[in-house]
Order: C-alpha cells, then sequence, then structure tokens
C-alpha cells in the first residue's frame, strides 16, 4: 500500500446544470477551476443513466443503460489528472420508482435533471491516472 498526504484546498458546492452530462459538467468544472486532486460527492436525480461494472476477467467495462427518471442516492469519487487533464473517477448508487437500487461506475450520456455538488480540493498530492498493467485500469501512478 502507498499513500501520499494532502491538506484541504478550496471547497465549491453548487448546482449541476439541467439536462447536462454529470461526467462532462464535473470534468468542465474542474478544468475551469484548475482542480487537479479532489473529493467529490452529488445528489440529486437523473432523466437517464449510463452506469458500467468493471469485468476483472475479461478487463472490460460493461455499461448497463437507464433510459427512466432515477434519484441519485449518492456518488462519490475523486478527480485526479489523466494525461494532463482533470478526471474525474466516479460511483453512483441510483434509485427507481420503486424503491429499487442500481449502481456502478458512473459513464458519459447521464443526463441531469437536478444535481447538486460538494467538491473538497486537495492541496499536495500529485495523482496522476495512468494505465495499470495489473488490472487493466487507469489508476493513480506510484510517485
Amino acid at each position: 500500500m502507498w499513500h501520499q498526504i494532502g491538506e484541504k484546498g478550496r471547497i465549491w458546492i453548487g448546482r449541476i446544470p439541467f439536462r447536462s452530462d454529470l461526467l462532462d459538467s464535473v470534468q468542465q468544472f474542474a478544468a475551469r477551476e484548475g482542480i487537479k486532486c479532489a473529493r467529490v460527492e452529488i445528489i440529486g436525480a437523473v432523466e437517464k443513466a449510463v452506469i458500467s461494472y468493471y469485468d476483472q476477467d475479461r478487463r472490460i467495462y460493461q455499461d448497463i443503460e437507464f433510459n427512466q427518471h432515477l434519484e441519485i442516492l449518492n456518488c462519490l469519487g475523486n478527480l485526479s489528472l489523466r494525461d494532463g487533464e482533470p478526471a474525474a473517477h466516479l460511483h453512483v448508487t441510483l434509485g427507481d420508482s420503486e424503491g429499487n437500487v442500481k449502481g456502478g461506475h458512473l459513464q458519459k450520456g447521464t443526463v441531469v435533471f437536478a444535481g447538486e455538488f460538494a467538491i473538497e480540493e486537495i492541496v499536495g498530492p500529485d495523482l496522476q491516472r495512468e494505465h495499470d498493467p495489473e488490472t487493466d485500469l487507469p489508476l493513480w501512478r506510484k510517485n
């Protein structure tokens, strides 16, 4: 196990635009604000969602699409850099009208109905995502 130590930096709270792409909105905000490393939390609702599950045997993400209105019960993750650009790694838990829960890795194509976010910057670490040969995932590089 390896780690880095960071300190709390700026903290943003706000709304995500109506009918915007959730993942794109977070990454564009991070780029605009110059966020290199942060913790992300989001709640709200979506008109439709695309999440994925990482198949560890086949080493591919399997997308799952939901063309229905869902509540964002919880969306947690982080921001770091990948190829010099902010990359959001977010996992989302969604609830339907009957109280059923779905969850996975947030993908592009998730359309926001209403969304509120908190982004807590972490100052200090130089966390860069790059290909990890053991998992085939873009993970933080050890410095």
